[in-house]
């Protein structure tokens, strides 16, 4: 028998005025996203928005839907609406947020398991890295500089 070890690094910033000025920036993308997502049943509200290699900024929300669980995650609202708009574009960089209309979120909350595949696919496609920035409504701010941190045995298309 062997072992396996895996381990990763996190950055973490106290506040946001400590992110670069480009992710700031985004991540007030996110906050704006945030604030137009649809969740009656959870009361939990999600921002995401995309930096792309063209410049574009592609935001997405959270968007449920009483027939769980035909509601859609955030970031794949955002990943999926660059991908329609913008399918030659790489993801650069992602900003998230998170906020609950039951109590106030102050960890920073990363993308749920279905939303990290999603994200590994197009990681894997672009061939290329997304750094990932996540937070709660306030609060740090935690930064991945690769989807492969937050799932380090993601599953591929190579493997099929």
């Amino acid at each position: 028998m062997k072992e396996l070890t895996i381990s990763t690094t996190f950055k973490i910033y106290e506040q946001l005025s400590e992110l670069p000025s480009a992710v700031f920036s985004l991540m007030e993308s996110a906050v704006s996203a945030r604030n137009n997502a649809y969740s009656p049943y959870s009361k939990f509200n999600v921002g995401a928005a995309l930096l792309l290699d063209n410049g574009k900024v592609v935001i997405g929300s959270n968007q449920e839907n009483a027939a769980y669980p035909s509601g859609l995650c955030a970031e794949r609202v955002a990943i999926f609406q660059a991908g329609a708009l913008y399918p030659q574009a790489k993801i650069k960089t992602m900003a998230i947020t998170a906020t609950s209309q039951n109590h106030k979120v102050i960890d920073p909350i990363p993308p749920c398991g279905a939303c990290r595949q999603s994200i590994a696919e197009y990681e894997t496609r672009q061939s290329d890295e997304i750094e990932i920035y996540f937070m709660g409504e306030e609060g740090a701010i935690m930064k991945s500089d690769s989807l492969s941190d937050l799932l380090p045995l993601m599953f591929k298309k190579s493997h099929l």
